[in-house]
């Protein structure tokens, strides 16, 4: 009993061990300022398909004359 309770804890350790080392391990990285700019990019967002929604809402903008409110969904007249 004292055989598997030692493996147990021995187990946690090394299973927190690996985990702790992941996390610290993942995810940094210096970016210089003139790289800034370019990571910045609308283009570089996960959502985003590259130009395709540039293109839409300049579209958008100018079929309905007016700027912004992309984010908000439906409108006042039932539509949608």
């Amino acid at each position: 009993m004292a055989e598997a309770n030692v493996l147990h804890r021995y187990r946690t350790f090394a299973w927190s061990a690996a985990a702790l080392i992941a996390v610290l391990t993942s995810g940094c990285a210096t970016v210089r300022p003139e790289q800034r700019a370019a990571l910045a990019d609308p283009a570089m967002q996960f959502e985003a398909e590259g130009g395709e929604d540039e293109s839409l809402q300049h579209a958008l903008e100018n079929r309905e004359g007016a700027w912004g409110g992309g984010s908000v969904k439906g409108g006042g007249c039932g539509c949608n």
